[in-house]
């Protein structure tokens, strides 16, 4: 009985879709006049046109988090208060044992009081003399790091070492072999170097 009134019901549309002049619908158009009629007397471009959802996937958005509103003002302030408790520690001279990032013979240096660093270079220092490491990148203490932008002031950060030797490198043998073309060049490299002792690593009491 329920066969007999859904073909029923189909003849039926398919007769007023062909009185008005229509193609026969498709099974997705039938079903829907099936489920709305208001929808099946609008035309296909209408049908077309209806706002499709787009499903949210991970790159619907950025993978990372929405920044707030940066507050100018609550910035100068944490900015101020930042910088006063850097001058309390340097004023007090409570900051512990100072570490340097220092930029000598095309090298970076992470330098304490006390430390030898080996130069593969000769510097035209003699031995004992005391000199000055002026490019100062970065110091720090136990509680804060101060960060030049790139270097940090000559009068705030003042960092000194004495030449303690200078010397030559472990022989090292350089070859080069291809086999079964006679090719075999052997070469002795000896680097000269210059070792120097870091002997203070001082900070201005106050910040400019």
């Amino acid at each position: 009985m329920a066969v007999t009134l859904r073909n029923a019901l189909r003849e039926a549309l398919q007769c007023g879709w062909r009185f008005r002049g229509n193609k026969f619908p498709s099974p997705l158009q039938a079903h829907t006049g099936f489920l709305l009629p208001a929808v099946a007397g609008q035309s296909s471009q209408s049908i077309t046109n209806l706002p499709s959802r787009v499903p949210e996937t991970s790159l619907s958005r950025p993978p990372w988090p929405e920044l707030p509103i940066i507050d100018h003002l609550e910035e100068a302030k944490r900015h101020q208060a930042v910088v006063q408790k850097v001058s309390n520690i340097l004023a007090s001279r409570d900051y512990g044992r100072l570490f340097a990032v220092v930029h000598f013979a095309s090298r970076q240096w992470k330098v304490t009081n006390e430390d030898l660093i080996i130069i593969e270079n000769h510097i035209d220092v003699e031995c004992g003399e005391r000199i000055r490491l002026e490019k100062v990148l970065l110091v720090g203490g136990e509680e804060f790091t101060l960060i030049g932008r790139p270097l940090l002031s000559r009068d705030l950060v003042r960092v000194e070492a004495t030449v303690i030797e200078k010397t030559e490198s472990w022989p090292r043998v350089h070859l080069r072999f291809l086999r079964r073309h006679r090719y075999q060049r052997k070469r002795i490299i000896i680097q000269p170097q210059t070792v120097l002792r870091i002997n203070t690593v001082e900070i201005a009491p106050n910040l400019s």
